[in-house]
């Protein structure tokens, strides 16, 4: 929920070496974990959750992945073996994309639009990534229920989500059902946050604040004209207009009408990536605004404390418009995935599931392919973009004797960075024969069941989803499915110290995740004697079944400071992200670790951005003028004449030099590849 002025800080201040990775030292650990406070002393440091879960605190995790695990990872049915890939004797690309989350399949579909040829590999046996769905049957009726994500805005329509901005591009549609609101459970009892009206939101901070809400209102408005400029970027550049070289200056010149009109916002660059709690602090004192800004910042993974300004901005910008709403995707979340499959294969691309990569090749300092489970080999001529968390990519490039310096170092930054914790789940199939559930006029809700401790508190923050209130599709008539989850804090250590179905590990299933029951007690009381049927995934079924190193809800660098590898962008704005470019040439990241963060919309954007990178600035310039005409809100989309002349500047260094798949020829970049071409040749001489 966070596309508007980081857009316009990183066209602003990047550049063909903006994000060159910065040397930073990370001290190596099993686990580190210390605390951060309110004061500086100890500002930018990470604290366990076992240790303290008190609101004032930041909780990360931090492990050191270069020291052997003592203990065997457990294996589930459904997820795959991991052993199919390359059977087909197809085994070179322009373009392989590890990993089919949001950003690995945004990057893939879009790349193969630009023409390359394209594989995006998976090791699941379902595509999605996060964003996926699975099936039980019971008593001859299925039930789908989430694994991951289930609150979604902007997908209805054309939107500033960048993922709907993905589909618009792919020309792909995915119905959806729409909701106007979320439930929130607290101390102080239920009340509903209302999208798409000013106004309604004003009278429930009237209702809500007492005494206090009139304050209340004028802080909120203060704090939304605080955030105006930032916010108002929304429209003066997109995510999908980035790119890292210096093509960006030519992809991101229409922004340059809203920033000759609006010069203070340079003076608000570094706001965009500091600590939004900052700004919160010097404007917001009424608890309940303060409650509520801390869970709508949770999904990225921090409360106010921790998380971007950024953050905030799309809500205070979009959320309030009338057209805005939340959306089911009818048929389930895996309709993400299926979407942006449908992009990939129109083009030409290609996805294989089931293919767990094991190494990824690098040779003279470059990336040249990957090596699967099975043994088999496919070659990258351009590039190879890992979408896998970087505690899991940092498994794929074992320490070689003589490798280069700074990928040793890159290795040992990104295999410590501190990371949330883990997620529990609770899938419940109800009998829905007499339920009354009228006072639930949505099917997203959040629990938290205590103010003074923290969001991050897996015990204290919790979500349930009953998607089947508007989509029918996925349980059969009269029943309901509910998905309950904890907020990404859950600590990995008790569990991998448990053996799956040993007594202990049931009995400790259970102790933990009868929060998450008694969250769906506060809506439907009688809920336990209502079941069909319960699964409880723990964190060690979350680590299998998505594909995420010690189950982690993702990459926990708090907003302040910059993270490391951030590039020179992080020398001059708190950038809390590392470079999506690696040391090694050709070989690129993507995903939710990634600048925009975490959330589907910003994986898929971090996939769109990878995808921008890898091709020539002119084949990017027509894709964004096709994409402003597809709707007038994608207007701003194109760049125009500005983006012309610059383009002019810039043409000759894009893609950067280690990106292209003839980088020794002389003059090579100065004019566009065509990639659709090249493989029609390609693949004709094949054939003869």
């Amino acid at each position: 929920m966070k596309f508007s002025i980081a857009a316009v800080a990183v066209a602003i201040l990047a550049s063909a070496d903006a994000f060159a990775p910065v040397s930073r030292l990370i001290q190596r650990s099993a686990l580190s974990m210390s605390t951060t406070e309110a004061d500086t002393e100890t500002k930018g440091k990470n604290v366990a959750q076992t240790e303290d879960t008190s609101r004032e605190k930041v909780m990360t995790f931090s492990y050191d992945m270069s020291i052997e695990e003592k203990y065997e990872k457990p294996t589930y049915p459904g997820t795959g073996n991991g052993l199919s890939g390359g059977e087909d004797g197809s085994n070179e690309y322009d373009i392989v994309v590890i990993g089919s989350g949001m950003g690995g399949l945004s990057c893939a579909a879009l790349s193969a639009k630009y023409g390359s040829k394209v594989l995006c590999l998976e090791s699941h046996i379902k595509v999605g990534g996060s964003a996926h769905t699975f099936s039980r049957m019971h008593k001859g009726g299925k039930y789908s229920f989430e694994v991951g994500p289930s609150i979604f805005e902007g997908l209805d329509r054309p939107s500033l989500n960048p993922l709907r901005m993905i589909f618009d591009v792919l020309e792909e549609t995915m119905p959806v059902e729409t909701y106007k609101g979320l439930g929130f459970w607290t101390p102080e009892g239920y009340w509903r946050f209302p999208i798409g009206s000013a106004k309604k939101f004003d009278d429930l901070l009237m209702e809500q604040c007492g005494d206090d809400g009139p304050k209340a209102v004028r802080e909120w408005r203060a704090l939304c004209d605080r955030l105006s400029t930032l916010g108002g970027s929304t429209t003066a550049v997109s995510l999908l207009n980035l790119r890292q070289d210096a093509g960006f200056l030519s992809t991101t010149a229409g922004a340059l009408p809203f920033v000759v009109k609006n010069p203070d916002v340079f003076l608000d660059l570094p706001l965009t990536f500091d600590d939004l709690s900052k700004t919160v602090d010097e404007i917001v004192t009424v608890p309940f605004v303060r409650n509520f800004i801390d869970c709508m910042c949770i999904f990225c993974g921090f409360p106010a404390k921790g998380a971007m300004t950024a953050h905030i901005l799309y809500i205070l910008e979009r959320f309030f418009e009338e057209s805005a709403a939340f959306s089911v995707p009818v048929g389930g979340t895996s309709q993400l995935g299926e979407t942006l499959q449908r992009g990939l294969e129109k083009f030409g691309g290609k996805l294989q599931l089931n293919a767990h990569v094991d190494e990824i090749i690098v040779e003279d300092g470059r990336a040249t392919g990957v090596r699967l489970k099975n043994g088999n080999v496919i070659k990258a001529r351009k590039a190879v973009v890992s979408n896998a968390t970087p505690f899991n990519t940092v498994k794929m490039i074992p320490e070689k004797e003589g490798e280069l310096p700074a990928l040793t170092k890159w290795r040992n930054d990104m295999g410590t960075l501190p990371r949330h914790g883990a997620i529990s789940h609770l899938f419940l199939g109800v009998d829905a024969e007499g339920l009354d559930l009228s006072h639930l006029e949505d099917p997203a809700h959040l629990i938290v069941q205590d103010w003074d401790r923290s969001m991050q508190d897996s015990q204290n923050l919790c979500s349930f989803f009953i998607p089947s209130l508007l989509d029918k599709s996925v349980c059969p008539e009269g029943k309901h499915v509910i998905h309950v989850y904890s907020s990404g804090g859950e600590p990995y250590e008790p569990w991998e110290k448990l053996t799956p179905g040993s007594e202990e590990y049931e009995a400790y299933k259970k102790e933990r995740v009868e929060v998450l029951f008694k969250a769906v007690e506060r809506a439907i009381p009688d809920i336990r004697d209502r079941l069909e049927f319960t699964i409880i995934g723990s964190p060690l079924a979350h680590e299998a079944f998505l594909r995420r190193d010690r189950g982690t809800y993702g990459m926990a660098w708090a907003a302040g400071s910059s993270a490391p590898q951030a590039g020179l962008l992080g020398k001059v704005l708190p950038f809390p992200f590392p470079n999506l470019k690696t040391p090694v040439d050709g070989l690129l990241r993507c995903g939710d670790s990634c600048f925009p963060g975490i959330g589907t919309p910003s994986a898929a954007a971090s996939g769109a951005i990878a995808a921008n990178t890898m091709t020539h600035v002119d084949n990017h310039l027509q894709l964004l003028k096709e994409a402003s005409e597809r709707d007038p809100l994608y207007k701003f989309l194109n760049p125009g004449f500005m983006g012309q002349v610059y383009k002019l500047l810039v043409q000759g260094f894009t893609p950067s030099e280690e990106l292209r798949t003839d980088r020794f020829t002389p003059g090579d970049g100065y004019k566009p590849v065509d990639y659709t071409a090249l493989n029609a040749a390609r693949d004709a001489a094949a054939a003869e």
